[in-house]
Formats: C-alpha cells, structure tokens, sequence
C-alpha cells in the first residue's frame, strides 16, 4: 500500500521489514511530531516506540468491528 494512501490515525495490518518475519501486526499513523505527512511514524499499539514508515510494509487498513446489538440476558 502507498504511504500517500495513509491516513492520520489511521490503523493498519503491517509486516515488519526490519526484523524481516512474515507475522502481521496492527500499527497505527502518528502525527505526534508534525501533521505533514513526512513526520508520520508508525506505532504499534501498546507501544511507546516510533518507527519510521519504512521499517513496515503496509497490507492494508484494518476495518473498524460492525456494531452489533446486544440482546437483553433475560431473554
């Protein structure tokens, strides 16, 4: 996936190139050091280490869960 197709805040299933495993794992698009694209990093939640957007392969972005209703325990 392009970084041009990022979005702040955004939440995306990324493979590490660094470490060079094929395990998936969730990131998310920070703008803590600037708004401009070129100051994004990625973080993986859980995490207080900044990686830069190169160090993952972006898949794809994660879908939010659809709402589900909740049924009444009586029932």
């Amino acid at each position: 996936m392009s970084v041009s197709r990022l979005m702040p805040d955004g939440f995306y299933w990324a493979r590490s190139i660094k470490h060079g495993d094929a395990q998936l794992t969730v990131v998310q698009v920070s703008t803590i050091f600037g708004e401009e694209p070129e100051y994004w990093t990625l973080v993986v939640p859980g995490s207080d280490q900044h990686h830069m957007l190169v160090d993952f392969e972006i898949i794809c972005r994660v879908d939010r869960p659809q709402p589900q209703s909740m049924r009444d325990a009586a029932e």
